[in-house]
């Protein structure tokens, strides 16, 4: 039953690994990487990947996400609970698109 489960998962693995990704890069990037894999124990393609996706995810994370001051806290929390009223050109902002929206 276990081999039967590590075919079935190598097969789905293989088949969801199924786009390609290819890069140009100088003989010595090449090397670089390579000895970093090589340090950790893993295929260039392995080590690549996975350190292209712990990237992907750190940049998607930070601008996803926004990290505020004690302070900068306190003046959104104002802000929202306690809102300016609309300026002349917001108000005929909202007309104008109240008119084209048909709303």
């Amino acid at each position: 039953m276990t081999v039967a489960v590590t075919k079935s998962s190598k097969v789905n693995s293989e088949r969801s690994k199924a786009e390609r990704l290819e890069a140009r890069v100088t003989k010595e990037q090449k090397e670089l990487f390579q000895r970093a894999a090589d340090i950790q124990g893993r295929t260039l393609t392995d080590f690549v990947v996975s350190s292209v996706l712990d990237i992907a995810k750190k940049v998607i994370m930070e601008h996803e996400n926004m990290i505020l001051t004690k302070q900068d806290q306190e003046v959104f929390v104002a802000a929202l609970l306690n809102p300016p009223e609309p300026s002349t050109k917001l108000r005929n902002a909202a007309q104008r698109y109240q008119q084209k929206m048909d709303v």
